[in-house]
């Protein structure tokens, strides 16, 4: 069932992925894919290129994907190790959610993160208090860490 589902995503991403995202198997594992995610335009990820890791369980897709940062990003509802706060990976997730729609929700929660269901609240305290400052630390991280010019 894994399988078929993972390549039925696969085909679909071909015809309709939206493009601010890629995503594809790495080789020949299904199971493990890369993602790309242009930094939102009208946001302080702009200009920036995010990498992810998306693993599919076995039981995919009755369970959701682990879907992971790999490219170091300052943001509430992403921690250090890359993992992603968001409700549809955790226990929001449906069958019926493809991961273009998955991809599409982390671009969306770039340019409005959640500060009040933070995986780092120090952060969440910053996009609170100091929106400023905020802004230029993940312009700074998205120059050093993300920028397609130098990585």
């Amino acid at each position: 069932m894994a399988l078929k589902k993972i390549n039925k995503e696969l085909h679909d991403l071909g015809r309709d992925l939206p493009s601010c995202c890629s995503a594809g198997p790495i080789g020949d594992d299904l199971f493990y894919w890369q993602a790309t995610i242009m930094g939102p335009f009208d946001s302080p990820y702009s200009g920036g290129v995010f990498y992810l890791s998306i693993r599919f369980p076995t039981d995919y897709p009755f369970k959701p994907p682990k879907v992971k940062f790999t490219t170091r990003v300052y943001h509430p509802n992403i921690n250090s190790s890359g993992t992603i706060c968001l409700d549809i990976l955790r226990d929001q997730w449906s069958p019926a959610i493809s991961i273009s729609s998955v991809l599409l929700s982390i671009y969306c929660m770039l340019i409005d993160p959640n500060p009040d269901d933070p995986s780092v609240p120090e952060i969440a305290n910053v996009y609170k208090t100091d929106h400023t400052r905020y802004d230029a630390i993940c312009r700074e991280w998205t120059r050093k860490y993300a920028d397609s010019k130098y990585n």
